[in-house]
């Protein structure tokens, strides 16, 4: 019995030594990793931008009363197109109409005055003729007459005047043109020169848009082209060109107004409608990867190079200019024919060995 102690331990050590099944020896050397392996290539940069903006009419003209007074009639609405002479609206017109019958009493009184002076002139040049009167009294009918006319005159423009006061209590369209904005309602109170309509003259639109600042500073433009169509019809669209750059940027917005001429409108669509412009912007030459190739190190972000003869990787900074759906486009850090690793970057730590493969 005190010999068996020693020999169950012998054998308990021995098969603790012993090599487990699937464990018969030292683990070998890490395979290459498969991973996808891209190209650095520049490619042309070109992209579509859009922005939603306003249409508004290119020459508008603010229609006011000359004279203040309590508006009667509106007789336009918003959309509506009028011809010149159109009346658009009527403000109260009593007291002018007054004046108007005033002057015209005031000019049949200085015309009676006037018929009965030249009467009394003539008379009296047939009297002196025959001796029977004076030449200081046909003198004086002379001078009667002569006044008597001026009253004409005078009572002839006072009943212009009165005409004109009447006319102006009517505001007529100067020009055929499209009313875009009413101002004033009926019953309102307005004062001389107070805007109370807004028409668009002629034919010509302008698309107005609020550009961030930054979109005009970062991405030039191909063209100066400009696609606009309406929000629900894209493929009903018009080609613009940029006409104004606000100098000014919208300190509240941070936005530059800019406008664009339209040469004519999309069907369906009229002032104050919305309206999209869509542009491309610089086709400058670029280095896109796809967005699964980008990793990071302390200082930023990095990309894992492909040794192309060892097939080891490291860790490489880059620039990264703008990062996009599905692709990121850097402003330096490699160079073209270099070899990236595009997927499985995860994976990876400097001087691991890749193989390429195929992703579909």
């Amino acid at each position: 019995m005190k010999r068996c102690f020693p020999v169950l331990a012998a054998s308990f050590c021995l098969a603790l030594a012993a090599p487990l099944p699937g464990n018969a020896g030292p683990a070998p050397t890490d395979a290459p990793l498969a991973v996808q392996i891209v190209t650095v290539a520049h490619t042309t940069d070109t992209r579509s931008l859009s922005l939603t903006g306003e249409i508004a009419p290119r020459d508008t003209l603010s229609a006011s009363f000359p004279t203040s007074g309590r508006i009667v009639a509106m007789l336009v609405q918003r959309g509506d197109h009028v011809t010149a002479g159109t009346p658009l609206a009527r403000i109260d017109s009593v007291q002018q109409d007054q004046s108007l019958r005033s002057a015209e009493a005031a000019l049949a009184t200085a015309n009676a005055t006037a018929a009965k002076a030249r009467d009394d002139a003539d008379r009296q040049d047939g009297l002196l003729e025959q001796g029977a009167t004076t030449r200081s009294a046909r003198d004086a009918a002379a001078d009667t007459l002569r006044a008597a006319e001026a009253g004409v005159a005078q009572a002839e423009a006072d009943l212009d005047r009165a005409k004109k006061a009447v006319a102006d209590t009517v505001m007529t369209a100067p020009a055929d043109a499209t009313v875009t904005d009413r101002m004033a309602e009926l019953g309102q109170v307005v004062g001389a020169a107070q805007p109370v309509m807004t028409l668009a003259l002629g034919d010509r639109y302008d698309a107005i848009f609020a550009v961030p600042e930054v979109m005009l500073t970062t991405v030039p433009l191909t063209a100066p082209t400009v696609r606009l169509s309406p929000v629900d019809r894209p493929q009903d669209s018009v080609i613009g060109t940029p006409r104004l750059i606000s100098p000014l940027v919208d300190a509240t917005r941070g936005t530059v107004k800019v406008t664009v001429a339209m040469p004519s409108l999309p069907p369906g669509v009229s002032f104050g409608d919305a309206i999209v412009g869509t542009v491309q912007s610089g086709d400058t030459s670029k280095i896109s990867l796809p967005w699964s190739a980008i990793s990071a190190t302390v200082d930023g972000p990095a990309v894992w190079v492909v040794d192309p003869a060892s097939h080891a990787v490291s860790l490489r900074p880059v620039q990264v200019l703008r990062y996009e759906s599905g692709r990121i486009v850097l402003a330096g850090g490699v160079s073209d024919g270099e070899l990236v690793v595009g997927l499985g970057a995860n994976l990876l730590y400097p001087g691991r060995i890749v193989r390429a493969v195929e992703v579909k």
